[in-house]
């Protein structure tokens, strides 16, 4: 468990209980949960829209669609964010679901108590699913924490009245 400026990452055992309930994969093998405390109030599909946009960025695409090649929606839809799928959502949960041969995943973001927290869930389908997240994990656990805490400061600014 790391603690950075207010943001606490959980690899691996320390969040499976957590996640299990909410996660749609048969098996996890890779599980991280970035969360904070925030005084910000919005629902968890907002938050991930926060995050993630309606359409994943250059670097999120080379990631998500180039390197583990994530079969993601091409385009802007009510039913997908930054090209995964919604799959379940609920006012304080939202699951996100994408897939390829070298892996499935799910980013899920709920809120709650106070907190917000994303959780990313692998499962790999290929041993070339496992090398590639393998070096890309450090460089996901580095920037997920900022993904929370833009997304709370573009929440934030939305909240201020005019």
């Amino acid at each position: 468990m790391a603690h950075r400026n207010g943001v606490v990452l959980i690899v691996g055992e320390d969040c499976l209980a957590q996640v299990r309930t909410l996660s749609s994969l048969a098996s996890l093998d890779y599980v991280d949960r970035v969360s904070m405390r925030t005084a910000v109030v919005a629902s968890a599909q907002d938050w991930a829209r926060a995050m993630f946009g309606d359409e994943p960025d250059l670097a999120e695409r080379a990631i998500w669609h180039g390197l583990l090649r994530l079969r993601l929606s091409p385009s802007r839809s009510r039913d997908t964010l930054a090209g995964w799928r919604i799959a379940a959502v609920e006012r304080d949960w939202i699951r996100l679901e994408a897939d390829s041969g070298l892996v499935s995943g799910n980013l899920i973001v709920t809120t709650g108590d106070g907190r917000v927290a994303l959780t990313t869930c692998l499962s790999y389908r290929h041993v070339a699913g496992r090398v590639v997240w393998g070096v890309l994990a450090p460089i996901h656990r580095t920037l997920a924490p900022s993904l929370v805490r833009t997304a709370e400061s573009r929440l934030g600014r939305s909240q201020v009245a005019p």
